[in-house]
């Protein structure tokens, strides 16, 4: 299987974000709104699926604090993570569960280079076996990480508010509907995330306004 597009520029967010208003008008809407989302491309590789590790269900700035900590402490590689003594992964402020999944990541031997070229559905399959990584997160590493252009993340909490919002739904819609609504923006399901996101934080800020 091929590995389809991959968004290396602003210009092919650019591409895609026409390509989604041309065949949606909610889309064209959001765009006049927002603009042509930015391509947020990440590196990939380990320490960056470990930071993700370490991000769940803490704040934004509790992460880069926990992160730096771990950075500074040379704890971004495999070996240095199976290495350490809990005392040792506890200092930075990973919890015993985050502990295990950090463990259980350095121990999975994971071929990051080879998952460059395998089809999306193979790379979410390869990460969410790793404990600690759901298929949200695999997707979100798909996207940003690999660039790949036909990816969604329909768990995603603002994903579902802002297609709410935009599609005027009645309520917000679940994880298995919204990948079926995703379906008709195949394929640059990942620019439509883009678009979605940016039209959120539109909307909020409108909402934040006296």
């Amino acid at each position: 299987m091929s590995v389809g597009r991959i968004l290396h520029s602003d210009a092919c967010m650019a591409e895609g974000a026409a390509w989604l208003a041309q065949a949606e008008p909610r889309f064209a809407h959001a765009l006049a709104l927002t603009g042509t989302p930015p391509l947020r491309r990440r590196p990939d590789g380990f320490a960056h699926l470990l930071a993700a590790i370490v991000s769940q269900q803490v704040s934004t700035h509790a992460a880069r604090a926990i992160w730096g900590r771990m950075e500074a402490a040379g704890l971004t590689t495999p070996t240095a993570v199976l290495a350490a003594g809990d005392d040792t992964l506890r200092a930075p402020g990973l919890s015993g569960q985050k502990m295990r999944y950090a463990r259980a990541l350095a121990a999975a031997g994971i071929d990051f280079d080879a998952l460059r070229d395998l089809p999306d559905a193979e790379i979410v399959r390869i990460l969410v076996e790793v404990p600690g990584i759901g298929r949200w997160t695999a997707e979100i590493y798909a996207m940003f990480s690999l660039g790949r252009a036909d990816v969604f993340a329909p768990a995603d909490l603002a994903l579902q508010e802002s297609a709410r919002r935009l599609f005027a739904l009645e309520a917000r819609p679940r994880e298995a509907a919204l990948r079926r609504m995703a379906e008709a923006w195949t394929p640059w399901r990942t620019v439509a995330a883009g678009l979605l996101w940016a039209y959120y934080r539109v909307e909020t800020d409108r909402e934040g306004v006296v």
